[in-house]
């Protein structure tokens, strides 16, 4: 596996944030939008269940490169 495209899900029951490392450039947004939840110094680096869905969700939205995405959660 190459370890510079990994692609890592993450899912609170609701959604599911789509972390592409091959698509990341580092900027911070994610982490500066929504730091509860996104920790790059921990793993899981995602941590779904520090904020709501729709802060997630707004926080995904502004990623600049498209490394973060969002999947409906299957029930």
């Amino acid at each position: 596996m190459d370890k510079n495209n990994l692609t890592k899900k993450y899912s609170n029951g609701e959604i599911t944030v789509v972390w592409q490392s091959g698509k990341c450039m580092h900027s911070g947004n994610c982490v500066r939008n929504l730091p509860a939840v996104f920790q790059p110094q921990d793993q899981p680096w995602i941590k779904m269940d520090n904020a709501s869905t729709a802060e997630i969700t707004a926080a995904v939205a502004k990623c600049p490169s498209g490394a973060l995405s969002i999947m409906k959660s299957k029930d």
